[in-house]
């Protein structure tokens, strides 16, 4: 059955999620919308593109008057200002106004780098998110948060700009290969540790089932975690204040990304990410250990890592890398820390050597 899920901006509905079995409603969601008659140019990458680029394709052509595609070389290392600017040049070519639409199609990179191109085509075309990791659907789709990565700094140039629509077919997930499919969950299980102790506790016991892909697990999954990030981004949309606490884990996660040079996948990352802070949460008396003990448990049962074995960088390395994060704010190390399962806080009062243990600890 599918589901359906507002997300307002500013006061008002702005978009809606989709959360569908397949792609046979992107055409009318896309006609209610008014889009009938303009171009529309599908951005995606070599991963993607090959499994449903023609499939999206015959939905869209009879809908629009002009139907193009860009195709990107899949990985991180595409997602630049220089990518972008191909970008630019295509829509230029096919003569885009700002009365047509971009589609994202694919995970998060795709979807942050459509993002970003159409804030700033025109200063502005619509676009829409079809994502098809378990990342992007839960996380990366959900917020407006777009961008690319600059030099060695990771997502520093962007925007906020919200999508029109999020269309999400969970059967895109049956063609990730598994590790990737396990990276997608920690940004659902993070979900579930920052806000919610009852959905916490439905990670845990159906980790089984969605790590088979049920269907009726994963819509349920999905559907609660963007529940979770929906009303997250609704009440903070530009990341004031309380939106920063989806960055749980990714302040040490980003680094050792980076130092990794994306050899490990973002979820890894983060998760990594999590079990550092948590350490910390409890070290500095926040989070009791039976807590942080269950934490990684959670993390160990959807196969993400615990300890970065073999890692050939030093705490100290790691720490320096944490400081070029666009999280930084006077000068300090923003940090996301838990109370316990289902509540967390910020804090910049880590000192550096406070930090250095958190990170010994995954190492």
């Amino acid at each position: 059955m599918a589901k359906t899920i507002t997300v307002s901006y500013q006061g008002s509905p702005y978009y809606q999620i989709e959360i569908q079995e397949d792609f046979s409603l992107l055409h009318d969601k896309l006609k209610c919308l008014g889009y009938g008659g303009k171009k529309v140019c599908i951005v995606s990458d070599s991963n993607v593109a090959p499994l449903y680029m023609e499939e999206i394709k015959s939905i869209l052509t009879p809908l629009f008057s002009h139907c193009t595609a860009f195709v990107f070389e899949a990985g991180e290392s595409s997602k630049n200002t220089e990518t972008v600017g191909f970008v630019y040049k295509h829509l230029i070519q096919h003569k885009f106004d700002r009365k047509d639409l971009l589609v994202a199609l694919g995970g998060g990179v795709v979807g942050d780098l459509t993002g970003f191109a159409a804030a700033t085509y025109l200063r502005g075309i619509d676009f829409i998110q079809v994502p098809t990791t378990l990342l992007a659907q839960t996380d990366s789709s959900i917020g407006g948060k777009t961008g690319v990565d600059f030099i060695q700094y990771k997502n520093m140039v962007g925007a906020f700009y919200m999508p029109k629509l999020v269309y999400m077919n969970i059967s895109t997930l049956k063609s990730l290969p598994e590790r990737q499919f396990s990276a997608g969950t920690a940004e659902l299980i993070k979900h579930g540790f920052i806000k919610n102790r009852t959905y916490t506790r439905f990670i845990q016991e159906q980790s089984e089932r969605i790590m088979t892909q049920e269907y009726a697990a994963m819509e349920e999954v999905i559907y609660r975690s963007c529940q979770i990030k929906r009303e997250v981004v609704e009440r903070d949309p530009k990341e004031l204040g309380e939106r920063a606490l989806l960055n749980f884990g990714h302040t040490i996660g980003h680094a050792i990304e980076k130092l990794s040079d994306f050899s490990l996948y973002h979820g890894e990352c983060v998760a990594l990410g999590m079990v550092s802070a948590a350490y910390l949460s409890w070290r500095f008396g926040s989070l009791p250990e039976t807590e942080l003990e269950i934490l990684k448990k959670t993390i160990q049962n959807y196969h993400l890592p615990v300890k970065l074995n073999g890692f050939p960088h030093t705490p100290e390395e790691i720490l320096s890398v944490t400081k070029l994060d666009k999280k930084m704010e006077s000068g300090k190390v923003k940090f996301i820390l838990l109370k316990n399962l289902g509540e967390a806080f910020i804090t910049k009062e880590l000192t550096d050597e406070e930090i250095l243990t958190g990170i010994a600890y995954i190492l």
